[in-house]
């Protein structure tokens, strides 16, 4: 830790000794028809990285600049983008006229369920450009890392197959993800899975995060942030692109990108392939992913019509049980406890035992069986329309199909014939009532509907939206059985069960905006219908056909004042509904069945952008109203499904700031410190004697305590050193602060505090005619940190003491990643 706390300290001095270069390059950006200042348009220096933004006087200030030559890229939604070279000797003032475009922007297809600058929503926005600059192969997680509240995880160590964010410490069932508007989520989980879309940031022109629970938006209900993804929009020239990267664990990413450019005038066209392929870091963690994403696009005066398909396939061995605390803290002796404790559970063969016990305790994975993996096949296919109907009005619409395929297999050891609705056997006078089998678990799905939004602007003070969507998911749910030792009546690829679900979802939402300058009103009215059936248990615990039906209203309003051309304050108040997921309703009857959960969002903040210094600060409050947590308690047909609080929350602090020091050093840091509490749940335990046999339930109260997985303190830090044109340095740093495995705040259930430093170079260059070479070097984990950043644990009275059993996921010490990227 003091190698890391010094060599951050050298990090945060070395700028103050390096500011003595001070020429300023400063400018004003209008309309070249209307010469009106254009506030929000976004000035980059080409070569260094650096980028700012213009004040509501459309002024922008690049303070402590080196003499010499710059190029100055202007870009502004529905404008032609302008580059201008720029020799400085001395301070300089530039004046910049934008022309507006022949052609629709593609922003416009996100832009109802975006937050802007004026929002009273706390966001961060993550350009191309950061996302080309960090993409090495990893999961869209891990490109999210360094913006506040963000905690990212990986199963296999690595950050490649399944991975997993957390913002303000809720899960991925309550992060809102859109791509292009339309909703991404599992309809019947709620789950984002990344997995499935191996490389999509080489096909994403900008990213919008929300925290809280921020603007209306499509699909499964935003309980705790929301991630909007534009994939990639109209490029200036026809291009390709070879992208490449190589590291350690055998993790490889090859991909090509190919694109028109704008043909005639109005039609342009894209392409990529990619493949993701990784050992991991824990043993047979490995993930072989493929992927593909083709766009043709018709961009008229006044319209843009889109047809988009995407899709992904992985192959991804299983990595998800964790590792025993007893194999990764402990000693010998209660390595040995735990094995005895899971004799006949857990461990069943003689080459289980043996991985136990002589495997590396960082990086064992429980699994053997040699084609213990998840495999999944996802095609998503969208078609885009917009069309600006008058100056003052614009519709956009999508038509969205998904399709998705796939099963994980398994050995399993000992199972029972009547669990799989099979006979026993007779050998002479013996009675086999079991087997060792191979299984697979299904999941065959259709996700389809449309999404609209029609945005009219009467004049400058007054914005109205109404837009909406309407989906429907049919998933079918079946298991089989592959092979088995002993095949009862069965034949092969025997299904032991197959239960379907329909899952209906239409929202509709109205927002109007007023800028009364200097205050802003705001309000976003959203009403959401859900129309779910399953299979599930009934009064009577007969497994049928069941209903169960949903209405939610949704509003938000907010204000935001301008304090001058670059200082705002916001507020905002929200309430979000969230319906329970499909394990809650298929593992309950109607009297055990959860209440829908209900948040009501509290957003304060402070936004300053001026010149080479952007900063925000936010206070938010999170209160919850019948969260739904798992507290192991059985409900009446013996299932362990989660229950409703009465109340819980979340409130905390964020800040996030970039400084560019000089045309060398910039210097972001975000910092998250927050509370996150449950007023009072009863804890639920499985009670055993010296048998093993079940004896029934004990149950103990908890007040006041922390809600899993919600770390107090998260703070974030990259300082980045241009010594060079093309050359660029950075390290980054990431702190966690200790996490509770479950919400009863016992440390004996937790994940430790971690602080992670990773080194990334980047090289830009022209030779041998090309375009563009880029060299790219990332170094992760550069002090070897040992840490964890996901587990989970479940615990058992036995013969009256405590057992506890806790499961971790290491993540992966020092390695790298080496890009080569070729554009012609």
């Amino acid at each position: 830790m003091k190698k890391v706390m010094f060599a951050m300290l050298i990090a945060f001095l070395m700028p103050y000794a390096l500011m003595a270069q001070n020429v300023v390059l400063s400018g004003k950006v209008t309309d070249d028809q209307l010469q009106e200042p254009m506030a929000g348009a976004s000035i980059t220096l080409l070569g260094i990285g650096i980028s700012t933004q213009t004040d509501n006087k459309g002024e922008f200030t690049f303070k402590n600049l080196k003499a010499g030559n710059y190029q100055l890229k202007i870009t502004y939604i529905g404008y032609k983008t302008a580059e201008n070279a720029v020799t400085v000797t001395k301070s300089t003032q530039l004046s910049i006229r934008l022309q507006k475009s022949m052609q629709l922007a593609d922003e416009v297809v996100v832009s109802a369920i975006r937050a802007t600058a004026n929002s009273a929503t706390t966001f961060k926005n993550i350009s191309k450009e950061d996302i080309e600059r960090n993409n090495f192969g990893q999961d869209m997680p891990y490109l999210l890392n360094q913006t506040p509240s963000v905690v990212v995880a990986s199963d296999a160590g690595a950050g490649v197959g399944y991975t997993s964010m957390r913002v303000r410490g809720s899960d991925a069932t309550r992060i809102n993800v859109t791509i292009n508007g339309i909703p991404y989520n599992d309809a019947e989980s709620h789950g984002s899975f990344w997995v499935n879309m191996p490389d999509i940031a080489s096909s994403v022109n900008n990213m919008q995060l929300q925290r809280g629970v921020g603007t209306s938006t499509n699909g499964a209900g935003a309980f705790g942030a929301s991630i909007n993804i534009q994939t990639s929009a109209l490029s200036d020239s026809a291009y390709v692109e070879l992208n490449n990267a190589a590291g350690s664990y055998g993790t490889l990413k090859n991909t090509l990108k190919v694109g028109t450019g704008l043909i005639n005038g109005k039609w342009a066209f894209d392409g990529r392939l990619s493949r993701v392929v990784s050992d991991g870091y824990i043993d047979r963690g490995s993930s072989d992913l493929k992927s593909y994403y083709v766009s043709g696009a018709y961009y008229g005066k006044k319209s843009i019509l889109r047809a988009i398909t995407f899709s992904g396939q992985e192959k991804t061995y299983q990595s998800w049980n964790g590792i025993p605390e007893a194999k990764l803290k402990g000693s010998q002796a209660d390595l040995l406890s735990h094995y005895n404790r899971n004799l006949g559970t857990l461990y069943n063969t003689v080459e289980d035992s043996l991985n136990l016990f002589n495997a590396n305790p960082r990086t064992y994975n429980a699994f053997t069986y040699k084609n213990q993996t998840d495999n999944y096949n996802q095609d998503h296919y969208q078609l885009l329309y917009s069309k600006e109907i008058n100056p003052e009005l614009s519709f956009n619409g999508a038509l969205h199909y998904t399709r998705g395929k796939g099963y994980y297999e398994e050995y399993k050891y000992g199972q029972d014939f009547t669990s799989y609705g099979m006979d026993s056997l007779f050998i002479g006078t013996d009675t086999v009532a079991n087997t060792d089998l191979v299984r697979r678990r299904w999941l065959d799905n259709y996700f389809y509907g449309l999404t609209y939004s029609l945005n009219y602007r009467p004049s400058k003070i007054a914005d109205f939206i109404l837009g909406g969507a309407y989906n429907e998911y049919k998933g079918k749910h079946f298991g089989e059985v592959t092979w088995a030792r002993y095949a009862s009546q069965t034949e092969n690829d025997y299904r032991y069960y197959d239960n379907d679900a329909t899952k209906k979802d239409f929202n509709v939402f109205g927002k109007a905006s007023i800028n009364l300058n200097p205050l802003n009103l705001f309000a976003d009215l959203q009403y959401r219908r859900i129309d779910y059936t399953f299979f599930g248990y009934d009064r009577n615990k007969n497994n049928v056909e069941q209903n169960a039906v949903l209405n939610f209203f949704n509003p938000k309003l907010g204000a935001t004042y301008q304090l001058n051309g670059y200082n705002n304050l916001y507020a905002s108040f929200a309430v979000a509904h969230k319906e329970p997921n499909r394990d809650d309703y298929t593992e309950s009857t109607p009297d055990s069945r959860p209440k829908p959960e209900r948040l009501n969002n509290l957003e304060i903040g402070y936004r300053h952008l001026k010149n080479n210094i952007s900063a925000g600060a936010n206070l938010y409050g999170m209160f919850y109203k019948d969260q739904l947590i798992v507290n192991g308690r059985i409900n009446d047909v013996g299932g362990y499904i989660r229950e409703n609080v009465d109340k819980s929350y979340r409130i905390g602090v964020e800040l996030d700031g970039k400084w560019d020091i000089n045309a060398k050093f910039s210097w972001a840091l975000n910092a998250s410190l927050s509370q996150h509490r449950i007023k009072e749940f009863h804890e639920f335990f499985d009670e055993y004697d010296a048998n093993f046999d079940w004896i029934g339930q004990q149950e103990n109260m908890h007040k006041n305590t922390d809600i899993a997985f919600s770390p107090s303190l998260i703070a974030g830090n990259e300082f980045t050193y241009r010594p060079m044109t093309g050359l660029n340095i950075s390290l980054s740093s990431k702190y966690v602060s200790k996490q509770f495995l479950d919400n009863t705040s016992n440390d004996a259930r937790k994940l430790d505090a971690f602080f992670v430093n990773n080194i990334r170079l980047g090289y830009q260059l022209k030779a041998l005619g090309l375009r563009n070479i880029g060299l790219g070097l990332q170094v992760n984990n550069i002090f070897n940190e040992k840490y964890e950043s996901n587990g989970y644990t479940y615990g058992y009275l036995f013969n009256g003491d405590l057992v506890t059993e806790n499961f971790y996921f290491p993540q992966a010490g020092t390695n790298f990643m080496f890009s080569l990227n070729v554009k012609f």
